[in-house]
């Protein structure tokens, strides 16, 4: 094994990270914009690995605010980022991106019950876990929409990006009549 590849082989993956980041800095071009994003528009999606949102909904850097979390849920540090990014940085859009095949779909708030036994003590957060992630999306809609602290909620809509066929699948805010 040559010195350069056993040297590889040997970095954490931060190192490998802040390597390819010297690479990326070499090539890198100020874009000449500001925080503002270009299409005034905030997406919140999961963190999944596996949503490349820039590559499904057609993004370039600067275009849009990201706010990513454990399920795309709208929790009360979303409101905080979606206000700054709407009443500071001139975002009127937000789009919510859930997804197929998500882990909250498989934790309860047992979880945090689990977290208590085994640290001694309680997390403040919920886990924010579901079973079906069209209402959750449905849900997360509703608490921007009806949130006091954000005045630009004509334009949110909700999807459920399909992991294995990266096709989003747009939800109706209104809940399914049931018979």
């Amino acid at each position: 094994m040559s010195t350069h590849a056993s040297r590889i082989a040997q970095l954490t993956v931060t190192d490998r990270l802040v390597e390819s980041n010297r690479a990326y800095a070499a090539d890198f071009a100020d874009p000449g914009t500001d925080a503002r994003p270009v299409l005034g528009v905030a997406v919140v999606a999961c963190m999944d690995a596996r949503l490349d949102l820039h590559a499904a909904l057609g993004l370039e850097l600067g275009d849009c605010h990201t706010v990513r979390n454990a399920g795309g849920v709208v929790t009360d540090d979303t409101i905080r980022s979606l206000t700054i990014s709407q009443r500071a940085l001139g975002t009127r859009s937000v789009v919510l991106i859930h997804h197929t095949g998500c882990g909250l779909q498989t934790l309860t708030e047992d979880f945090r019950h689990e977290l208590e036994l085994e640290v001694g003590q309680r997390p403040a957060w919920a886990v924010e876990a579901f079973r079906d992630v069209d209402q959750d999306v449905r849900q997360s809609m509703q608490r921007v929409r009806t949130n006091p602290f954000l005045p630009h909620t004509d334009d949110v809509r909700g999807f459920v990006f399909d992991v294995t066929t990266g096709r989003l699948r747009e939800i109706d805010p209104s809940p399914d009549p049931r018979p």
